[in-house]
């Protein structure tokens, strides 16, 4: 059977259930998600070294040498093998050795040339290489300079992985779509998706990794300008309905909070109130620092748009997030007179059937929900205004999704809320698609949470001050960059990234894994209550997990950055990031307002051991100010936007836009050029219909199993 994009990971030959598992728990599900696991870096294995050289660098590199002795196989204990043979080159000789590998016997002859890749180590009176991998030196066919190295997980090697993606692309069926029009690659002067998939996982030359690597940087750009100026076409919408509360109405909504509202706050509702009485449909995004009082301007829109006889949606990332929505906002407008329902994935098809219902016919003026508001079975009687919360967390097509529920003649206002800081001139380009509101000051009386950069120097210290807070009660994140220790046999070695810089191994520092992590504080800690969170699990367990951390079940929670966006808990008090250079300053800011939301002092960790000057500058400005702008800003200089708006990269979500080429600071005149060809197609063809935009329409609804080509 052909292989396509949509095909099931376990149609590729060589993997089997068991590695299916390995592959899935890297997100990997199908063929499209196979050839987008990109390598993470490069062997040079172009730079080949003598023996003399290799011996002095003691790390695994590349070496031509000549076969001397015919290879011997020896049995040893418990039915394993061991077969060996002397190379040379012109500085010395060296015995090769593989174990359990009796089929290398007949690939070695004397004379034969290979290039060798391995480290080379002191072995009697000689040296010695273990298991090196090893290629014929054939002038008919030149060796590729550049091996990939994948992020990896459990049950899966370089070599094997290696495999399967050659295996993937050589049994592709057709060539995949090209998502960008051919007349916008060719003004852009970019190679073909195609050519560019291949020579990212197999470049024969850095020149051809920058060929690809300029691809794909000009894509996401692209893909990007696309779904911001799409999102806002025009075209799309009619009139909105004008939706106005009186005077005496907001005052009784006013009355009704337990808190003055900041100077801030006040100036958001302001902007949305006059954006909701016109019959332009309002594109809005409020963003603010976590605790900034985002959700209290949420509502106002909300009580606005009922008031004026239209229902309100509320969207969150989950389900956790959802309810902890529903419990805060219910008895406000309980008391204002106003029915608020909850749609989640996890109630029983007849309490969603009975939802769906009410919906439909307008009863319900107020839902709160997650991605169970874009099943099919939803709709409502006269929808005024969709609100997202965290909307970077929720792909384009996911918006459209929510903001079409009411019928071809339904033209909702759209509001959208983040706790991201983004700087202002970043997010007039990056978010042109949205009128932008700034909650730029906290409400009175929130605590500073106290921020320390230490290394694994002060390990004890901090286990010592993570269990003080259990056993006075208190609770402590720690956030490990990732899920599982992936076992990588083949970072010995220098290696170049994707933007051909040089990674030393030297440089190279360890991931923390959640897993791990969990295992070994449980472990030496049996009388703490801990638990483990991350982006793989099932929904399901993902949120019964934060329900027992949110109701004090759990003392320590080991999560990867899942949390990033989660439930409310006054009672923690402690944040640990491992590997904190790991991470943009954002997401360490995002991950710091996890605490500090009760009346308690509070603490963030950030454990690095890094020396890089650069990485200790960036985590240092962290500890010096908790002003969500100021750190935007700098992580801005220092590191670049992709930060803003991406996940973890192995926690990529289907129908969201991550970067991983791009930096919108360094490719400012490809951006410009991303949205100038972006506009040009909109105007042109603003609903994407034409049959040479079909590839760039499937692109940016997402991809999932029932549209890939």
């Amino acid at each position: 059977m052909p292989l396509t994009l949509s095909s099931p990971i376990t149609a590729v030959a060589g993997i089997g259930p068991k590695k299916a598992e390995a592959f899935h728990s890297l997100g990997i599900f199908n063929l499209y998600d196979l050839l987008h696991h990109f390598p993470r870096a490069y062997q040079n294995r172009g730079d080949t070294k003598t023996l003399v050289e290799a011996a002095a660098l003691r790390e695994k590199c590349a070496m031509v040498l000549t076969v001397a002795t015919r290879p011997r196989t020896v049995m040893l204990k418990n039915r394993k093998t061991l077969t060996k043979f002397t190379v040379f080159d012109e500085t010395g000789r060296c015995e090769v050795t593989f174990f359990n590998q009796n089929y290398v016997g007949s690939i070695f002859n004397v004379g034969d040339v290979f290039r060798f890749f391995g480290k080379v180590e002191p072995f009697r009176s000689s040296w010695g290489i273990s298991s090196p991998d090893f290629e014929p030196v054939n002038s008919n066919r030149p060796l590729a300079d550049l091996y990939p190295v994948y992020p990896l997980a459990h049950g899966l090697s370089q070599k094997v992985m290696q495999n399967i993606m050659g295996t993937a692309l050589a049994s592709l069926d057709a060539l995949p779509e090209e998502p960008i029009p051919e007349q916008v690659r060719k003004r852009a002067g970019i190679c073909s998706f195609s050519r560019a998939l291949f020579s990212i996982h197999r470049p024969s030359s850095v020149k051809e990794l920058a060929m690809a690597r300029e691809y794909f940087t000009f894509e996401e750009l692209f893909l990007f300008a696309m779904g911001v100026l799409s999102s806002r076409c025009r075209e799309s919408f009619k009139d909105a309905p004008i939706l106005k509360a009186s005077s005496k109405d907001m005052e009784g909504f006013y009355s009704l909070l337990p808190f003055t509202l900041t100077n801030a706050q006040q100036r958001a509702i302001a902007e949305v109130q006059n954006d909701l009485a016109s019959s332009t449909p309002m594109h809005r995004l409020i963003q603010g620092d976590v605790g900034s009082g985002k959700t209290v301007c949420a509502a106002a829109a909300a009580y606005i748009c009922i008031k004026s006889g239209y229902q309100c949606a509320i969207m969150a990332p989950t389900e956790i997030l959802a309810r902890q929505h529903f419990a805060d906002l219910l008895p406000l407008f309980e008391r204002l007179g106003i029915e608020v329902s909850l749609l989640v994935g996890s109630m029983t098809p007849a309490k969603k059937r009975k939802v769906h219902e009410r919906c439909a016919s307008g009863e319900i003026p107020l839902v709160i929900g997650t991605h169970a508001l874009l099943s099919e079975g939803i709709s409502f009687k006269s929808p005024g205004l969709i609100i997202t919360d965290e909307q970077h967390r929720f792909g384009i097509a996911q918006r459209a999704a929510l903001l079409g529920k009411g019928g071809e003649r339904s033209h909702p206002h759209a509001l959208a809320l983040s706790a991201t800081p983004i700087p202002r001139t970043l997010a007039l380009s990056m978010l042109s698609d949205l009128d932008i509101s700034v909650i730029d000051e906290l409400p009175p009386g929130r605590k500073k949470v106290s921020t320390f950069l230490v290394d694994e120097s002060y390990r004890q210290r901090l286990e010592g001050f993570i269990c003080k807070q259990s056993y006075e009660g208190r609770q402590t994140y720690v956030v490990c960059p990732a899920i599982e220790n992936s076992g990588d046999e083949d970072e010995d070695c220098d290696l170049l990234s994707l933007d051909g810089s040089l990674i030393s191994r030297k440089e190279e520092i360890r991931m923390k894994s959640a897993i791990d992590y969990y295992n070994d504080f449980s472990t030496r800690f049996p009388n703490i209550a801990t638990g483990y969170l991350h982006g793989k699990m099932k929904s399901k367990d993902k949120d019964a997990v934060m329900k027992k951390f949110a109701e004090g079940e759990i003392s320590v929670l080991v999560s990867t950055t899942v949390i990033e966006v989660g439930v409310n808990v006054p009672n923690a008090t402690l944040m640990v990031v491992e590997n904190a250079e790991r991470f943009g300053l954002s997401q360490l800011h995002q991950l710091r307002g996890r605490v500090g939301r009760g009346e308690l002092k509070s603490w963030c960790i950030l454990v690095s051991d890094s020396e890089k000057p650069e990485t200790r500058e960036r985590l240092e400005a962290l500890c010096k100010t908790n002003n969500g702008f100021e750190i935007a800003q700098t992580d801005l200089k220092l590191r670049g936007p992709g930060d803003f708006f991406a996940t973890l990269g192995r926690e990529r979500q289907h129908g969201q836009l991550t970067f991983r080429f791009a930096s919108l600071l360094d490719s400012s005149e490809l951006l410009d050029r991303a949205f100038a060809e972006a506009r040009v197609l909109t105007e042109d063809d603003p609903r994407l219909e034409k049959p040479e935009h079909i590839s760039l329409s499937h692109a940016l609804s997402g991809i999932n199993d029932n549209n890939l080509a």
